[in-house]
């Protein structure tokens, strides 16, 4: 089936066949007959080098759970440029890393006008890169086929507009296939809306 499919191709496009894939677009997947990782290590190794984080000391989880920014909390960047390649690169590896979705969701929205805290929340994040470069995405062939997903939705966690959060993740077995993290549309007035 998948010959017929190469022969259509090639009859109507300029068609190649470069074999099994291994690295495409900052994506790298290594597979056997029963299992295949996707992950970004390179990509990762790259963004480091690139925002000088290589020698940082890593950090074990990707956001600071107490510190609440703000629109206006901080000093605003000089050069809101810089910030706003990073959150680009950061948004780009949500491919492979689901982990590190929700504080990338909350950076970006600050790419309008970026403060120095941002920027520090945004290395927390290059920080717990530089300590799991190798996480990605694991899917095998031999998990039961159920699907289940999980969700979650604060309440007027954003600071600024006061709207909820909700995130979610399906599984198809023990291989994660969706993720989102998103603010909600309307303002809750109660978690029990949210």
């Amino acid at each position: 089936m998948t010959e017929n499919f190469k022969n259509f191709l090639s009859q109507h496009f300029k068609f190649k066949d470069l074999g099994v894939p291994k690295y495409f677009l900052g994506v790298e997947i290594a597979r056997n007959k029963k299992e295949i990782l996707i992950s970004q290590r390179k990509y990762i190794m790259d963004l480091l080098r690139d925002t000088g984080m290589m020698g940082c000391k890593p950090s074990a989880v990707p956001m600071d759970p107490l510190k609440k920014l703000r629109v206006d909390s901080g000093k605003p960047m000089e050069d809101a440029s810089k910030y706003r390649r990073l959150i680009g690169r950061l948004l780009y590896l949500c491919i492979t890393r689901p982990d590190v979705t929700f504080g990338v969701h909350k950076l970006s929205q600050y790419v309008a006008k970026p403060t120095d805290e941002h920027w520090e929340a945004a290395e927390i994040i290059l920080k717990y890169l530089k300590g799991s470069p190798c996480h990605g995405l694991f899917y095998s062939s031999s998990c039961k086929m159920n699907l289940s997903i999980f969700c979650y939705a604060d309440w007027a966690s954003c600071q600024d507009t006061r709207k909820s959060m909700t995130d979610y993740c399906l599984y198809l077995g023990n291989s994660l296939i969706s993720w989102k993290s998103k603010n909600q549309n309307t303002i809750s007035r109660s978690s029990v809306e949210a």
